[in-house]
């Protein structure tokens, strides 16, 4: 399996990134274990997650997802086989959340712990602080590289002038600068990312890691009309795909899953596996199946007339 670097650094990621929103909400810690176990001995390796996960589930305050992942490690005793992702800024509470070097600082000691390990190879800032000066993040996440807590930085979320105003004043200064952005991208959700992000990041060798890569779980085919959404968790981030051209890039879906023999999930994955800009798309599993769907993509090749039908079919 190819890995593919990230941004100018030396680490290496194999094609798809667990997701590790679903840790400590809506799987428990054996079943954790059990995916986790079975993605890393098929030869992936990055785990993206989050302090904030999963802080919105009634009764929990965050860190929950972290603290499952530690579970693994000190179980597993895997953490040299993962290059694990995680990131700080989002809200875990009243007052508690930005990038300014105070938090960072001591939040990055709290996930540490949580995690079990000394190191995070990937810290990203999870959402701009426009309140908190580029240079004092920069500066805060300098101090964590030299100290070894952390191997490179990356960003989610951000909007290219703020991302391009931190990258410039790390270069001017010679501090580590961030090698990753994490962006909404998937076959129903291209414009933004096509339009203003890649030519970006293709541009200065940032490297893509993807999130809501199958679209909230619509890109599997799962849910086809309002009646598939009852009950559903899903039901308000999926309703918006219910429309003609989601409707028709289920169908392009759908023709090549059965010209592939996967399934629709699998063909949109490989489909973004395939973009020259992205370096791997982040998505989650809940059972051995769902994984085994999500990694088979990294064992297809798209040829360019189904790359082209799915273009045409997810055309904006």
């Amino acid at each position: 399996m190819e890995k593919r670097k990230l941004g100018s650094s030396d680490i290496e990621i194999a094609p798809l990134v667990f997701g590790g929103n679903v840790f400590g909400w809506t799987i428990d810690d054996n079943k954790t274990f059990e995916l986790l176990d079975a993605f890393v001995d098929a030869g992936f390796n990055a785990i993206d997650t989050a302090d904030v996960y999963s802080v919105w589930v009634p009764g929990n305050k965050g860190g929950e997802s972290e603290t499952a992942i530690g579970k693994w490690f000190r179980k597993s005793g895997k953490r040299d086989k993962v290059v694990l992702a995680t990131k700080v800024g989002g809200e875990m509470g009243p007052g508690q959340k930005g990038l300014s070097r105070k938090y960072i600082i001591s939040q990055v000691e709290t996930s540490l712990q949580r995690l079990q390990t000394d190191y995070i190879d990937l810290y990203q800032s999870h959402y701009d602080d426009p309140e908190t000066p580029v240079e004092e993040t920069m500066e805060a996440y300098d101090q964590l590289i030299q100290e070894g807590k952390v191997r490179i930085i990356g960003v989610s979320n951000f909007e290219i002038p703020r991302l391009e105003e931190a990258i410039k004043f790390s270069l001017k200064h010679e501090m580590p600068s961030y090698q990753t952005f994490q962006p909404e991208f998937n076959l129903f959700d291209r414009q933004v990312f096509e339009e203003e992000i890649a030519p970006f990041t293709m541009g200065i060798n940032l490297s893509v890691i993807s999130y809501f890569s199958l679209a909230s779980g619509f890109l599997t085919g799962k849910y086809r009309s309002k009646d598939d959404l009852q009950g559903s968790k899903r039901s308000g981030m999926v309703e918006k795909y219910l429309n003609d051209r989601g409707f028709r890039i289920l169908a392009a879906l759908d023709e090549l899953a059965a010209e592939y023999n996967v399934t629709p999930a699998t063909i949109s994955l490989a489909w973004l596996m395939a973009h020259p800009a992205v370096a791997a798309p982040i998505a989650s599993a809940t059972s051995l199946e769902q994984l085994h769907e999500l990694m088979q993509a990294a064992t297809i090749t798209l040829e360019d007339a189904a790359i082209e039908k799915l273009d045409e079919a997810s055309a904006y």
